[in-house]
């Protein structure tokens, strides 16, 4: 995608975004419910804390091997779809110049003006033109795995820390400050990934909390009705 010097789009950095915010969620809402159940079952400090570790661990592998895989599969799929578009550019050249100018007229374009679009950008970058404009695959928005896998694993890490460091610091009662803070942290998590995508504030705030309450409400339940040390 071309665009003009210091031009920015959100949409440049919709992949990474979407990984770090949905990793930094999971994050913070894992560990502050494991944490919340071991000490709703009467757990000690030192059990929370082994169990929060140990989740942020899991929890940060987890989320790095599944957006790996996720994003490899649709990398995949990108990959077949350009191979088979290259097959046919070569097999029916002229047929695939049809379909490209249908779909400028599709979009406005008189047949002429749309043929000679057609021509000119299949002169320039003849499978570029048709994984931009045929199969909506562009640079900008193409699947990249290993970034997404570090995108998430490394804001799935910086999120299970704050539960932590209240659970080891924080004085009773723990659960209710350990809830209070995950949740102000899911509300300017949530106002921080509404600013940054452009999307309205507000509602992605209710939508976050109220998610993150139930969870974590949840889970403390969850230890409270065992009774034991998970």
């Amino acid at each position: 995608m071309l665009t003009r010097p210091g031009e920015w789009h959100r949409t440049q950095h919709a992949g990474w975004l979407r990984a770090a915010v949905l990793g930094a969620n999971d994050g913070i809402l894992s560990t502050a419910g494991l944490v919340l159940g071991v000490a709703a079952a009467h757990g000690t400090r030192s059990s929370i804390l082994v169990a929060g570790v140990a989740g942020l661990v899991a929890g940060s592998m987890s989320m790095a091997a599944g957006e790996y895989v996720s994003v490899h599969s649709q990398a995949d799929t990108e990959k077949a779809d350009l191979a088979r578009e290259r097959a046919e550019l070569k097999a029916d050249d002229e047929g695939e110049r049809r379909e490209l100018t249908a779909i400028y007229m599709g979009r406005g374009l008189d047949p002429t003006l749309a043929q000679q679009v057609t021509e000119q950008l299949m002169a320039h970058d003849a499978i570029g033109t048709h994984a931009r404009d045929e199969l909506g695959i562009s640079e900008v928005l193409r699947a990249r795995p290993v970034q997404a896998a570090f995108a998430s694993a490394g804001s799935f890490a910086v999120g299970a820390v704050m539960p932590l460091i209240v659970s080891a610091l924080a004085p009773e009662p723990l659960i209710v400050i350990v809830a209070g803070t995950s949740l102000m942290v899911l509300t300017l998590l949530g106002a921080v990934a509404a600013r940054a995508g452009g999307a309205p504030i507000v509602p992605s705030v209710i939508r976050i909390t109220l998610w993150g309450a139930l969870a974590m409400a949840i889970t403390a339940g969850v230890g409270v009705l065992f009774g034991t040390v998970v």
